[in-house]
């Protein structure tokens, strides 16, 4: 919202020295984000002057169109002879009114004037357009031509306004009062402890059965709808200047007189009008839900087709306009520069759903000034005198007629009321204001208050952000000052510090970190069309998603239940641009709905929450277990003089999360799998031991290549995901290091046969329950399949490192804990020595 300080004057009586970045300071201080003050005119001096066009010579020499002029600029010259000027304009002639600035004078950006010669003449200053002066768009798209009334030689600056301050203010979506000069003027009066002028105190008549008819078929998307006449309007009446100037200071480009005229009571009351041309409207205007696939054409051209929830203005045709979004190209008002100009309009001002006007803007795409002001909430209570304001204005500038017909419609409703304890704010902002206080606070922004220790506080219909006690109690704190709030750091008790799970997760980011991943957080939604990306089943249960009342795109409108969409499209958008070797991983939680649906319970904010208050809170959230995934594509490996280094594969990803399990020490099991998105034979299912029984946490292995074709991804890319909070429920503690023992190591190496669906991982698991408590580790190093093994046979190689920890072993203790394994191999798994 732009504001200017000369405008803001009118409704309040600021000392004559404030000043705009004053003003900036006090609205900072109650809580409005002034971002910058704009010094309008900076570095103008004059002459700038009001001239006569009395002659304009064509010069046609030239490649484009040159005019040399003589202009009456009265006495501002010192001499009172015509000026003599050379412009490339056209849209003046000789007669009209013009704004010429001197030799001497300084234009903004440093443009300082000087006669020179050009085009073959001597140009003794220029005849100026509102982009030269600083102005902006004025709508006339060359020089500013000036109503004829204006006398030659006026001092244009003063004229034109050219000197001001203008407040940027960015207003957030509760403080929807503030779109507009009543509402921040009300802060200013408040800020400055001064009264204010509200431009709402209006007589209004009484509506009457002579208004004209309106129909409302859906009170609760529009509970007030208010229709004035205005008759005998001149089509030729222009907006004034100060009407021009102050639309342009604002933001807004003048049109024509009606047009301004709405968009002006709008800026200063913040109520949204709409002008319609008598002539063409037919029977009675109802609102009403548009039929699904309805066709309709907005005042800028384009046909729009139309929703079952969009609300629409009509008449007996159909609609006229898109309720508080934009009007009709069919009742638009008629240009006084065309042949027939609008010389009766009827006024609409009413009030609609919030809800419902953000949702058909956003819909259609039509951010107009409108929709932004209605869906932060508009004053219900301003509609009937911003009709008058704008009924006003209509008869003084375009010599109209008020019909005396009052149309208003009212859906019947009661004012807000909220009961608050009078202590409330205190509780809030720790520290005592005491009663007085927030009463004077809460009457300050418009509410009525009764009652002592116990406040009933009656709303005003202009703040439809406050709905409860800690809305007024913030508005209470807002008003004494931010800055003389207590600032107080937690206590926290001793001994308290990061959580086991805190840890945990900590070691894992830093053990992907140093294994050579890149973490890459994404956000936490998704569509549900990647899950036949990728390829999972239709019953899955990772395809029960929790969807979001108001997401942020509908492309994305659920929470995902896997950490792979996302980690996948970071990994592509790095690959499409130039990055080709990735490893990537994230952790983060997923979400799972439950089979019921609770409802939370709101937390208090002047004290801790309970444990059952916090407990229930979390019932009725969804299941949100935290996941770690890895992704890879490229080289694992780079290559160099030290090799030809290596494509990332399968091993790699397991390895990711071998290491996982080892820095939350877990023993992880990892055996053939095939589910979802990978490659069934390059797979490998994830799993843990919890209380005495086997949990499958994860998956980890290559793509498959449907996959990698539908979500465009690198060739033979490997990815892994696992449950880290069952990863940490397996965990038997903080993983212990390793005791070094200063006793001989005794190797020794075994290959076994066994049938080719036997996973390497149950014989190892067997070979090392069989060696018992003197082997160290166990490492596979060969896998061999061929004739000489036979057909459906493999032959697995492992080497046991056996250790004792008080002694050195004997060649006979190792080799007998090397003949335990291999024979309890042998029972279970059917193995045999290879070449026994």
């Amino acid at each position: 919202m732009r504001v200017p300080l000369s405008w803001l004057r009118e409704y309040v009586d600021l000392p004559t020295t404030e000043t705009g970045r004053d003003v900036q300071a006090k609205l900072i201080d109650v809580g409005l984000e002034v971002e910058t003050v704009e010094q309008l005119g900076a570095g103008l001096t004059g002459p700038l002057v009001v001239g006569k066009v009395l002659t304009i010579e064509e010069l046609t020499e030239f490649k484009k169109p040159i005019r040399f002029c003589t202009v009456d600029v009265g006495q501002a010259n010192g001499t009172g002879e015509p000026q003599e000027i050379v412009c490339g304009a056209r849209n003046f002639a000789v007669g009209d009114k013009v704004v010429v600035v001197l030799p001497g004078a300084v234009l903004p950006g440093d443009f300082k004037i000087a006669a020179r010669k050009t085009y073959g003449k001597t140009s003794h200053g220029m005849i100026c357009s509102g982009d030269e002066l600083g102005m902006g768009d004025d709508g006339s798209g060359g020089i500013i031509v000036l109503p004829p009334e204006h006398e030659v030689g006026t001092d244009a600056i003063q004229l034109l306004e050219l000197v001001d301050e203008v407040l940027d203010i960015a207003v957030t979506p509760d403080r929807g009062y503030a779109l507009s000069m009543r509402g921040v003027a009300r802060e200013t009066a408040t800020a400055y402890g001064l009264p204010l002028r509200d431009p709402a105190l209006l007589d209004v008549p009484a509506p009457n059965s002579s208004g004209y008819p309106v129909k409302i078929s859906d009170p609760r998307g529009c509970d007030r709808f208010t229709a004035r006449t205005v008759t005998g309007l001149q089509p030729e009446a222009r907006s004034p200047i100060w009407l021009k100037r102050r639309l342009q200071k604002a933001g807004m480009r003048p049109i024509s007189l009606a047009v301004d005229i709405t968009n002006y009571v709008m800026l200063e009351l913040g109520q949204p009008l709409h002008a319609y041309d008598h002539s063409r409207i037919e029977g009675t205007i109802g609102v009403r839900r548009a039929e699904q696939g309805e066709k309709f054409t907005t005042l800028d051209g384009a046909k729009r087709v139309l929703d079952a929830e969009d609300l629409v203005i009509t008449d007996d045709r159909g609609p006229i306009g898109l309720a508080g979004v934009m009007g009709g190209a069919n009742t638009e008002i008629a240009d006084h520069a065309e042949d027939a100009g609008t010389t009766d309009v009827i006024i609409e001002a009413a009030h609609f759903d919030a809800i419902s006007i953000a949702r058909t803007a956003r819909r259609h795409k039509l951010p107009s000034e409108a929709a932004k002001r209605y869906e932060r909430g508009v004053d219900p209570q301003a509609a009937s005198a911003a009709a008058q304001r704008t009924v006003d204005l209509l008869v003084l500038l375009a010599g109209g007629t008020a019909d005396a017909g009052v149309t208003e419609v009212i859906a019947p409703s009661a004012p807000r009321t909220i009961s608050m304890p009078a202590d409330h704010p205190d509780k809030v902002a720790g520290m005592d204001y005491g009663r007085e206080t927030v009463v004077r606070r809460l009457q300050e922004v418009g509410c009525d208050v009764y009652g002592q220790d116990a406040l009933t506080v009656t709303v005003p219909s202009w703040r439809p952000d406050l709905t409860e006690p800690n809305d007024l109690a913030e508005e209470v704190i807002r008003l004494e000052g931010y800055e003389n709030l207590p600032s107080t750091l937690p206590k926290p008790p001793a001994g308290r510090g990061l959580t086991a799970r805190q840890r945990l997760h900590r070691r894992i980011g830093r053990a992907l970190a140093g294994s050579g991943f890149v973490e890459a957080p994404n956000y936490p939604f998704i569509g549900e069309q990647v899950f036949d990306q990728l390829g999972l089943e239709p019953g899955d249960p990772k395809r029960r998603v929790v969807k979001l009342v108001n997401p942020l795109s509908d492309e994305e409108p659920a929470l995902r239940t896997t950490l792979l969409p996302g980690l996948l499209g970071a990994l592509r958008r790095n690959e499409g641009r130039g990055s080709h070797d990735l490893a990537l991983f994230e952790t983060g939680l997923v979400f799972e709905p439950r089979d019921e649906r609770g409802i939370a319970v709101r937390l208090p904010v002047d004290r801790r929450p309970t444990d059952e208050e916090i407990a229930s809170l979390t019932e009725a959230l969804p299941v949100q277990p935290r996941h770690a995934a890895v992704v890879l594509a490229g080289a694992r490996e780079q290559a160099g003089w030290w090799g030809k280094g290596r494509p990332a594969d399968w091993a790699d990803t397991v390895q990711a999360a071998r290491t996982l399990a080892a820095e939350s020490g877990t023993e992880l099991l990892v055996r053939q799998g095939q589910y979802g998105p990978w490659h069934p034979g390059r797979c490998a299912e994830l799993a843990v031991v919890i209380d005495g029984a086997e949990q499958v946490i994860g998956y980890a292995g290559e793509l498959h290549p449907r996959v990698v074709k539908a979500l465009s991804l690198p060739a033979r890319t490997c990815a892994m995901e696992l449950d880290l909070d069952r990863l940490e429920d397996a965990s038997t503690g903080v993983p212990q290091g390793p005791k070094i023992s200063t006793f001989p190591v005794a190797t020794q190496d075994v290959a076994l046969v066994v049938d080719g669906d036997v996973p390497a991982a149950d014989v190892e698991k067997v070979l090392r329950e069989g060696a018992g408590e003197l082997l160290e580790s166990i490492r596979l190093f060969d896998v061999f399949t061929g004739e000489q093994i036979g057909a459906g046979k493999k032959s697995l190689a492992y080497a046991l490192r056996f250790r004792a920890a008080d002694r050195t072993l004997t060649v006979d203790e190792a080799s007998a804990a090397r003949d335990a394994a291999v024979a309890l191999a042998a029972e279970r798994t059917g193995a045999v020595l290879r070449g026994a």
